[in-house]
C-alpha cells in the first residue's frame, strides 16, 4: 500500500485551499496518508526562504494574486490578509499530532484548523478556538491537552524530516517511492503519478 507524506502548517493558505482532495486522491488509490506538521517559519529559515512579509513586495503581491485566484478557482472563501495571522501555529499542530497518535483521521481537522485561519477570521493559537476545531471534526477536546511534550518533540522532529526530505514549502506530498510534489496545485500531478502516467 502506497503512503503518502503530507508536510504541511496551519499557517499555509495553500494547505487551506488543498482542501481535502488529497484525502480524495489517497482513497482513489488505496494509500495511506502520514500528516506531518512542521514549524514553516522555522522551515524557510533553514532552506533559503523568507516569511511572507519579508519579501519583496513583488512577491507579496503576487502572492496575494496567486491566492485569490486559486480560491475562485475553486469556490472557497479566503481572507487575503486574515485578523489572526500570522499566530502561533503550535496549538493547532499538537492537537493534531495528539489526534493522529490516538488513530484519529485527522484531514478534516487539519481543514477545519486552515479554514478557523483563513476564512473564519478565527485565532488558531487559542485554546478555546483549538478546542473548538477539535470538536466540529468530532473529537476529543482534551486532546488540546494530551503529551504536549511528546506533541512539541514530533513536531520538532517533523520539521527536521521536512528539511532532509527536500521540503522547502507547504504542503509537500512525498510519496515512499520518493515522488515529490509541492503545492496545492499539484495535487493533480499527485493523483497522475499514482495512476502511473506521471
Amino acid at each position: 500500500m502506497t503512503q503518502i507524506d503530507v508536510y504541511f502548517s496551519t499557517l499555509s493558505p495553500f494547505t487551506y485551499l488543498a482542501g481535502l482532495r488529497l484525502e480524495g486522491v489517497a482513497a482513489k488509490h488505496g494509500a495511506t496518508v502520514n500528516y506531518k506538521p512542521m514549524d514553516i517559519m522555522g522551515l524557510f529559515g533553514r532552506t533559503g526562504g523568507t516569511p511572507p512579509g519579508q519579501r519583496h513586495p513583488n512577491r507579496q503581491e503576487w502572492r496575494l494574486l496567486d491566492m485569490e485566484r486559486s480560491a475562485k478557482k475553486l469556490g472557497m472563501p479566503i481572507n487575503l490578509k486574515p485578523a489572526h495571522w500570522p499566530t502561533n501555529p503550535a496549538p493547532s499542530c499538537y492537537a493534531i499530532i495528539a489526534a493522529q497518535a490516538s488513530g484519529a483521521d485527522v484531514g478534516e481537522l487539519i481543514h477545519g484548523f486552515t479554514t478557523a485561519c483563513w476564512a473564519e477570521e478565527r485565532d488558531i493559537s487559542s485554546d478555546e478556538v483549538v478546542r473548538d476545531v477539535l470538536t466540529a471534526a468530532g473529537l476529543d477536546p482534551a486532546l488540546a491537552d494530551k503529551d504536549m511534550l511528546g506533541s512539541a518533540e514530533q513536531y520538532t522532529k517533523n520539521t527536521d524530516d521536512a528539511v532532509a526530505a527536500g521540503v522547502f514549502g507547504a504542503p509537500t506530498y512525498i510519496t515512499d517511492t520518493g515522488a515529490r510534489f509541492w503545492g496545492q496545485d499539484k495535487i493533480e500531478d499527485l493523483d497522475l503519478h499514482l495512476s502511473g502516467k506521471l
